[in-house]
């Protein structure tokens, strides 16, 4: 029995609750590991998992051997990375995921510029908008918005992501000037759904730093940054947006600043990875390429400050 691989699999089995999930994180057979798992309870001479038709849980022997082994494992797969690192090349794989906003519009071009320096290292970058359990769902790094509580997962702070208000010339001649953010409220808004309140309100940020909620009336939400986009071009209405996806649209002339006086509150911005796998060498070699060129981002800024 090689007990490394069998210690991957019951780790896998036990952080995912199936060994069907494990196999397929694994890229093997599901047959493969219950075969992996058997033998590491001949070989251990006690059971160390509950299965049942639905689930996969360890006992209280494999719970002590879960917490004992999954850290040790992770720092023998970083030493032997780390041994290829030292004869000169980084290598290995990399899972990321990522909003898929800034993830389309600017971490993929990071990405190449990575891969172009370490051609041997193979990335997996997912982009969508949900929040993912880095351990559940076996991701080496996620970029995410908002504060990260989570006590095993290491959070490097990217910055803050403004956001405001833009529109089209062709919808700006078709409505008239904006002087009052309670004029939203009568006019068309294109949005996210994470940027509007459940009650279709949205709360501005004045440069004095008073707030003020404005109820608006959205003719169209999407988790889709291009779709938004789009209809901003096509002048379906403003558009709440972040600035990071518009800057260069704005110097064209393409779309519009409107209420110039008003922001969205910022959101801030983390680089995430657990604390166990932060130690392989192409996870930190990563990080540290990226985050300041994230940092660099026109609309991503040090401080909530959003009016420059």
């Amino acid at each position: 029995m090689d007990i490394n691989i069998a210690l991957k699999a019951f780790i896998r089995t036990v952080e995912k609750g199936s060994i069907t999930g494990a196999a397929r994180d694994l890229g093997v057979s599901q047959p493969a590991v219950t075969k992996h798992l058997l033998n590491l309870e001949r070989h251990l001479r006690t059971r160390l998992l509950e299965r049942s038709s639905k689930s996969v849980r360890p006992t209280v022997h494999g719970l002590e051997l879960y917490e004992a082994s999954r850290v040790a494992i992770a720092s023998i797969d970083a030493a032997l990375e780390g041994v290829r690192l030292n004869a000169g090349e980084i290598e290995g794989d990399l899972r990321i995921h990522a909003p898929s906003c800034i993830g389309a519009r600017h971490l993929q071009g990071m990405v190449a510029d990575f891969q172009d320096e370490h051609p041997a290292v193979m990335i997996e970058l997912a982009l969508d908008d949900r929040t993912v359990d880095l351990v559940y769902d076996n991701f080496d790094l996620t970029l995410r918005y908002g504060r990260i509580e989570d006590q095993e997962v290491v959070a490097r702070k990217v910055g803050w992501v403004q956001r405001f208000l833009v529109a089209s010339p062709i919808y700006l001649d078709k409505i008239g000037d904006i002087h009052d953010p309670q004029q939203l409220s009568e006019l068309d808004v294109v949005a996210t759904s994470k940027t509007l309140s459940p009650r279709n309100t949205v709360t501005l940020v004045h440069a004095d730093r008073t707030m003020e909620e404005v109820a608006i009336r959205p003719v169209l939400k999407t988790n889709n940054a291009q779709v938004m986009i789009s209809a901003l071009l096509r002048g379906r209405g403003v558009g709440l947006v972040q600035r990071n996806l518009v800057s260069e649209l704005i110097d064209q002339g393409d779309l519009v600043r409107v209420l110039p006086e008003y922001a969205l509150k910022p959101t801030e911005a983390y680089l995430a990875y657990p604390s166990t796998k932060f130690m392989r060498p192409v996870v930190r070699a990563f990080t540290d390429f990226v985050i300041p060129r994230l940092r660099a981002i026109k609309g991503i800024s040090r401080d909530p400050g959003v009016f420059d």
